[in-house]
C-alpha cells in the first residue's frame, strides 16, 4: 500500500471506520501526502468525548485517549467540565503529532467534530 492508504498492512484498526473516513466528501488535508509535522491535529477537549475513533483511523499512530490533564481540565468551560466528567475525564491527545501527514481521516471520523488540522510554519490547507 502507498502512503495515501488509510491503513497500513496488518493493522488492527477498524478498517470500516477508516474506509468511511477516507471516502468522506468533507475530508480536509493533503490525503496523507504532507511532510510529517507540516500539519498537526488540534483537539478541542471541550467537545471530545474520548470515543477513540481518531485512534482507530489514524494510519500514523498520532492519537491516544487518556485521562485529561489537570491543566487542560481547568481550562474547560463549565459545560466542557461536566461533559468531561460524564465521559470519565478522558480525552484524545495528539501525542504523536510530529508523525501527522495531514490525512484528515481523524477530522471526519470524530463524531463530536472535535479535531481540526492546523498548518505549521506558514503552511495552509
Amino acid at each position: 500500500m502507498g502512503s495515501s492508504s488509510p491503513l497500513a498492512p496488518g493493522s488492527s484498526r477498524s478498517a470500516e471506520k477508516a474506509r468511511r473516513a477516507a471516502a468522506h466528501p468533507d475530508r480536509p488535508g493533503e490525503r496523507c501526502e504532507a511532510e510529517p509535522s507540516a500539519f498537526r491535529p488540534l483537539v478541542d477537549r471541550g467537545r471530545c468525548e474520548a470515543k477513540g475513533d481518531c485512534v482507530e483511523v489514524c494510519p500514523y499512530d498520532v492519537f491516544e485517549v487518556r485521562t485529561i490533564a489537570r491543566d487542560d481540565f481547568a481550562e474547560l468551560s463549565l459545560l466542557g467540565k461536566l461533559k468531561s466528567i460524564a465521559h470519565g475525564r478522558r480525552a484524545a491527545y495528539a501525542a504523536g503529532s510530529e508523525r501527522c501527514r495531514a490525512c484528515g481521516l481523524c477530522v471526519v471520523a470524530c463524531p463530536e467534530r472535535a479535531i481540526e488540522l492546523v498548518a505549521n510554519e506558514g503552511r495552509t490547507l
